[in-house]
């Protein structure tokens, strides 16, 4: 069996629907079950009794990130645990970029890899890119220019939708991949002001302490500031650039232009 976790999530539902055209037939591991055809199976990384992976031979891990390093830590560390009592044969870990270990959120992906690699499971990391979608989203228009200080640093980032491609290919075939590790990046790298030239509009970066001081506010979690902060700082700095070839090497084909997936995101949040 075939579980996919977050699969109600942006990235986890396409994987789930990706291995379901394949026939796989895979179960969407999800805190609303409700909502897929085949039921699901409920899954609260949060329970302390850990998740039912009963039956499940591939675990496709899509990171849990949404919280405090020691919240995530602790979630992964009862997946990675569960997997290893029910007898999980293989877990794909939807993983970050090895350029990115500069970003706030790199260090419980680390820590998951190492927990995954000292365990007694087979196991595929997929190191994942900055999102094309979300370095749209971060370089949206405000009052008719790009101002997100991206400074002039490039990003290699990848669509969703490859990653999601790139997951499938690999828990339909684990075997092929087994204890492997793949850089997952876009084919290309590309700036904010290039973007800003893509929308016809220009771009006037502020500066990260005026950004900082715009995220204050209820919107977002306490620890969401600094995860964005890092994405703006490490891209301005040049971390996020370097491309690579696995991505275009698990997909059997060239990976989809970013620039066009990034524009679409940031004309939608403009």
């Amino acid at each position: 069996m075939l579980l996919v976790t977050g699969a109600s999530g942006h990235l986890g539902s396409l994987i789930h629907a990706g291995l379901a055209e394949r026939g796989l037939a895979p179960l969407a591991g999800t805190r609303t079950p409700g909502r897929f055809a085949d039921a699901g199976r409920t899954m609260d990384f949060d329970d302390p009794a850990g998740p039912d992976l009963t039956g499940v031979r591939v675990l496709v891990l899509v990171s849990a990130g949404y919280g405090e390093d020691d919240v995530v830590l602790a979630r992964h560390d009862r997946v990675v645990s569960a997997a290893e009592r029910h007898g999980v044969q293989h877990v794909v870990y939807t993983s970050l970029v090895g350029a990115g270990d500069h970003l706030a959120f790199a260090l419980a992906h680390r820590w998951t890899e190492r927990r995954l690699r000292e365990s007694r499971l087979s196991w595929t990391i997929l190191r994942n890119g900055l999102y094309a979608e979300l370095f749209g989203q971060l370089a949206a228009p405000v009052g008719g220019a790009v101002t997100a200080p991206f400074g002039t640093g490039a990003v290699a980032a990848v669509a969703r939708q490859d990653l999601a491609d790139a997951a499938v290919r690999v828990a339909a075939d684990p075997a092929a991949h087994r204890d492997r590790t793949y850089e997952l990046t876009g084919p290309v790298a590309f700036t904010a002001a290039g973007l800003a030239a893509e929308l016809g509009v220009p771009y006037h970066p502020v500066s990260l302490g005026e950004r900082r001081a715009a995220l204050v506010g209820p919107d977002l979690l306490p620890f969401q500031p600094a995860m964005l902060m890092s994405i703006y700082s490490a891209t301005a700095a040049g971390f996020l650039a370097e491309t690579r070839d696995d991505l275009a090497g698990l997909l059997s084909r060239p990976p989809r232009d970013p620039v066009p997936v990034a524009v679409a995101a940031a004309g939608a949040g403009a």
